[in-house]
């Protein structure tokens, strides 16, 4: 079964262009441009993922999936705006969502998102030259093995298996033998000089492993 997206943009170009590309990649598309549209279609139908603009009519994004989020709707959702202030994107995650992508963004950057938050755990995770088995949890770079401590180890499921996807800062403490944010910013800083992942510190959030 194809996987099935509730898309809410009410820009005309944009949503086709989203809406045409999702459902090339096999997945099964409802796209709607009004917030009021998103809480008629859920009342009655399940979704595997949102997709949200913030600044739709009727209801914004951002109120739209925390109304959801409190009917105890859990669907996996992703914001897609113009709205590129630090606020707004706390707002975002704060609301329930667990990636935001900022306008204008390439369509193909929405892909590589959905399919790194829907890949399969089970098989190796590709990012760059790396491949990553996260049942293993073993490491390869072009399929050479690549030796890591047990923090670094630990770290790295983490970012490998929620590609795109904040990590809150408290989730990765646990990670250390003795949490501290400076030890943390030490390990992370590490993992990146044997890994050259890119991972970002999201001020006030915690870190990501972005596209790669």
């Amino acid at each position: 079964m194809s996987l099935s997206i509730l898309l809410l943009e009410d820009d005309e170009m944009l949503g086709e262009t989203l809406a045409s590309l999702l459902e090339m990649e096999g997945y099964a598309v409802v796209w709607v441009k009004r917030g009021n549209d998103v809480l008629d279609l859920t009342f009655d139908t399940r979704y595997d993922l949102y997709i949200f603009d913030i600044g739709v009519p009727d209801i914004d994004g951002l109120e739209l999936l925390a109304s959801l989020r409190d009917g105890e709707d859990d669907t996996p959702a992703i914001f897609i705006s113009a709205r590129t202030d630090i606020a707004s994107i706390m707002r975002g995650f704060e609301s329930g969502a667990y990636d935001y992508l900022k306008k204008p963004f390439f369509p193909e950057e929405l892909l590589v998102r959905i399919r790194a938050r829907f890949q399969p755990k089970h098989g190796a995770i590709e990012c760059g030259a790396w491949q990553y088995d996260p049942v293993k949890r073993v490491l390869r770079q072009d399929g050479k093995l690549v030796p890591l401590g047990e923090v670094q180890q630990t770290l790295l499921h983490l970012f490998m298996t929620n590609i795109g996807r904040v990590i809150d800062k408290s989730d990765l403490l646990e990670c250390l033998n003795q949490p501290s944010d400076s030890a943390l910013r030490v390990a992370i800083n590490k993992l990146k000089q044997t890994t050259n992942l890119p991972i970002k510190n999201i001020r006030g959030l915690g870190y990501m492993l972005e596209t790669c």
